[in-house]
């Protein structure tokens, strides 16, 4: 379980030497888990704090719902929503690290000059607004980029692969490299579970994990209540903290340091019950 990768955050080196918990805080009205959506400064507040609590390592604040089928919102709405949680975060919070989930440089950048954002967290990989990437090395960010294809309105179109692993690999290995260009230091590898994949996809990909240790990267997951566990079981997102937590566990399994969650409570157990079966073979 242990892992050799360190990230630079707010000039502190983060050893992940034990699985991080990044916490959703979703200020879209349109989540695909109705449980996560947050609307209105007391309820941000009040799930901030809830957040920090119960052990989160990050947060990271998204305004831009990707579920499948989305409805594509301008930067000027995205900013808007990501706003109110931004200031509470950098007012109350100021050394708390903060992920900024965006695709739009246009956005992390602001985020960053405006609120410390601390990580940039990107579902297409600098697919869609390449510029990014130069955003993440002029900051000297950590840059999450996820596997995805297509956009969150046509993604599930481009399902077909001739060995998900390998394409995911190979879409990854060209990632550093882009990385490496922009200046990148701290590269985190997201697989991007339930984007642009099929059911049956997602749990072969969760089963040969480990393969894409091969790149050298930390690699982050984020499965919590997604159709993966749903739509499987015929179950609603209410109903599938479970799933979640037996999907994250074989995931830490299989060499992820960074799970992306909606529970954090749950999920800080579930790493601590982990951690100490472990602790018995090292």
């Amino acid at each position: 379980m242990k892992g050799k990768h360190t990230i630079k955050i707010h000039d502190h080196l983060i050893e992940l030497n034990r699985p991080h918990i990044m916490a959703v805080l979703n200020v879209t009205p349109d989540s695909f888990y109705a449980g996560s959506r947050v609307q209105g400064e007391k309820k941000t507040a009040h799930r901030i704090a809830q957040i920090i609590s119960e052990g989160a390592d990050w947060i990271d604040v998204g305004g831009y719902s990707s579920r499948p089928g989305a409805e594509n919102i301008s930067p000027q709405l995205e900013k808007e929503r990501l706003a109110p949680a931004l200031d509470i975060l950098a007012t109350n919070y100021p050394e708390f690290p903060v992920s900024v989930d965006t695709f739009r440089a246009e956005i992390a950048n602001w985020a960053i000059e405006k609120y410390n954002a601390a990580i940039i967290n990107d579902i297409s990989g600098g697919q869609l607004d390449p510029e990014i990437l130069e955003v993440a090395g002029r900051h000297r960010l950590p840059y999450i980029g996820m596997h995805m294809r297509g956009t969150p309105q046509d993604m599930q179109q481009y399902t077909q692969y001739d060995d998900i692993v390998r394409d995911i690999t190979l879409y990854f290995a060209e990632m550093v490299e882009k990385a490496s260009q922009a200046g990148i230091d701290d590269l985190i590898i997201d697989p991007g579970f339930g984007f642009a994949k099929k059911i049956d996809d997602n749990y072969l990909l969760l089963s040969r994990l480990r393969e894409l240790l091969v790149l050298d990267k930390p690699i982050l997951v984020g499965m919590s209540r997604k159709s993966m566990i749903y739509k499987m079981l015929n179950i609603s997102p209410e109903d599938s903290l479970c799933g979640t937590i037996a999907l994250h566990t074989i995931a830490m399994q299989n060499g992820a340091s960074i799970i992306r969650v909606h529970d954090v409570k749950p999920a800080a157990q579930m790493i601590a019950v982990v951690n100490k079966t472990q602790e018995q073979y090292d």
